[in-house]
């Protein structure tokens, strides 16, 4: 079984940055890569980006934009997920997980608040 810790969501102005990050342990089998996506209240889950184990392909939701990008850290067990130029709609809560292909996660963490004032 495996754990997720996310940390780094806080509040920030619009056209801010951040960076999260998550640290894994535990068994990742059958997993394609790691992956983030995110849940506003009263809006459907939305798939953020994810990245194969091996690091060399990263996909990104439509509304990214080359905004985000997500990478690892293999010798820290830990996934990233730069944030630049926030909007208020990116207002949610940020869960990292094992990631299975498109909007399909496996096991996810509690997530980390990312607050995106106008």
């Amino acid at each position: 079984q495996v754990q997720l810790v996310e940390s780094g969501g806080g509040l920030v102005q619009a056209g801010g940055s951040l960076r999260l990050s998550c640290a894994a342990s535990g068994r990742t089998f059958g997993a394609l890569g790691m992956g983030w996506f995110r849940q506003a209240p009263g809006k459907e889950r939305e798939f953020v980006a994810g990245i194969r184990w091996s690091g060399s392909m990263t996909y990104y939701g439509d509304f990214v934009k080359g905004r985000f990008t997500i990478s690892k850290d293999n010798a820290k067990n830990t996934v990233y997920l730069q944030m630049t130029s926030l909007k208020p709609e990116d207002t949610a809560v940020y869960h990292c997980g094992t990631w299975n292909g498109g909007p399909d996660f496996g096991s996810w963490g509690q997530g980390t608040q990312v607050t995106v004032s106008s």
